[in-house]
């Protein structure tokens, strides 16, 4: 199967945003898309291993920033590339808080939502969240990016060291190692889904 297919489908790429307890946090998802009118509703997708993931399910809420194309790969990797269980994502990141709290980027998005969630079902790597939507706004005149656009425009291609051994592979997601030189074109990160193009190399001292 060739992953790579699946960047032809039509995504957006997503800043969402969770708060329990006091606790703010944020990961990147690419997976929203409005099911209903009358009320709103929507449904996305996150990684079950996110610390995002486990806060919204316990909150009940959600935020969603629509990334614009002022994106930049820096932003992504600061909310998609690290976990919130080791650092805080907005101690020096500008954000304010919606009515339910949770935290929202201030700058490089063009649309927010603020939800209210409905229902959920385990997917396996990832959890789908079927929210009302209880507010929305417009941020800015800019267009949003795709998931294509992403892949194509924004996200830095892997450099092999061709002087180094390469003793396995990293995804630059999750942390999961592959403990084998080569990766597969194919390959799917066993702990949160994402394909080959996420894993960077480990060198031999």
């Amino acid at each position: 199967m060739e992953e790579k297919a699946f960047f032809n489908l039509s995504y957006g790429v997503f800043v969402l945003g969770a708060n329990l307890d006091g606790k703010i946090n944020a990961c990147i998802t690419n997976t929203c898309m409005q099911v209903a009118n009358d009320p709103t509703r929507i449904a996305i997708a996150a990684i079950n291993t996110n610390l995002t993931c486990e806060m919204i399910k316990k909150s009940g809420t959600f935020s969603l920033s629509v990334l614009d194309k002022d994106t930049t790969f820096d932003t992504i990797k600061h909310f998609g590339y690290q976990s919130g269980r080791n650092v805080d994502k907005f101690a020096d990141f500008a954000y304010e808080l919606d009515a339910n709290k949770n935290p929202y980027i201030k700058k490089q998005i063009c649309s927010l939502l603020t939800c209210k969630i409905i229902s959920s079902t385990d997917l396996g790597t990832h959890s789908l969240f079927i929210a009302e939507v209880q507010d929305a706004k417009v941020m800015s005149d800019k267009a949003p990016i795709t998931y294509a656009d992403y892949q194509k425009d924004i996200k830095p291609k892997t450099k092999v060291q061709t002087d180094k051994k390469i003793i396995g592979w990293r995804c630059k997601i999750c942390g999961y190692e592959l403990n084998e030189s080569n990766l597969p074109s194919d390959f799917v990160c066993p702990i949160c889904g994402h394909p080959a193009d996420d894993f960077e190399p480990i060198y031999a001292d």
